[in-house]
């Protein structure tokens, strides 16, 4: 696979940091321009466990309070699952804005990362 953009090498640059630690479920997260996805994927069976996008937040609110949001979302689901801890995967995209929210609003919570 070659690798031309630096979109492609960063995303292999943060997955590969992240296979150190297969043990730990992956929360990974997609953005597009109006809404966010975040799923929490099992990586040794290859399955996704929970997923929650900002679709469904009606609320008018800035796009970073929806993230915020979600990731408390996927939080409580994730706790009611008994999953305490993850490893989080931003994917391409830089740790600033709507990607930190999520993994705030996964802090504030309870997920440990």
């Amino acid at each position: 696979m070659i690798n031309n953009n630096s979109k492609s090498r960063r995303t292999i640059r943060v997955r590969r940091k992240l296979a150190q630690n297969i043990g730990l479920p992956r929360l990974s997260v997609f953005r597009s321009n109006q809404h966010i996805w975040a799923q929490i994927i099992d990586d040794k069976h290859g399955r996704t466990l929970i997923s929650a996008n900002t679709k469904v937040i009606k609320e008018k609110i800035k796009k970073s309070e929806k993230a915020f949001k979600l990731g408390e979302n996927i939080a409580k689901i994730a706790l009611e699952k008994n999953i305490e801890r993850v490893r989080f995967d931003r994917g391409p995209y830089l740790y600033h804005g709507r990607v930190k929210a999520v993994a705030d609003g996964a802090r504030a919570g309870g997920l440990k990362f």
